[in-house]
């Protein structure tokens, strides 16, 4: 049950990344690259105060990234195909 609170809480925290980027849509690469990094550490960090395993921690981690990731390419060429 722990790794699905994780898991939602660390979908909160790709949305509020999708956020920041849409709000900085003029910087350029290397800042979204590195405020990217600043919210894999936070989701890091989440997971591995609430899991205590660092296997754990970074399997769910590549895991709510990556299904975060495909939506989020999905709902873009959906987007663009309307």
């Amino acid at each position: 049950m722990k790794g699905y609170a994780v898991f939602l809480i660390q979908w909160m925290v790709w949305s509020g990344f999708t956020l920041a980027e849409w709000l900085s849509g003029h910087d350029r690469i290397i800042y979204k690259a590195f405020m990217f990094l600043i919210f894999l550490q936070v989701a890091i960090y989440i997971s591995q105060v609430v899991l205590h395993s660092k296997v754990k921690t970074s399997f769910i981690t590549f895991l709510s990234l990556l299904t975060y990731g495909m939506i989020h390419f999905l709902l873009q060429q959906f987007v663009t195909f309307i």
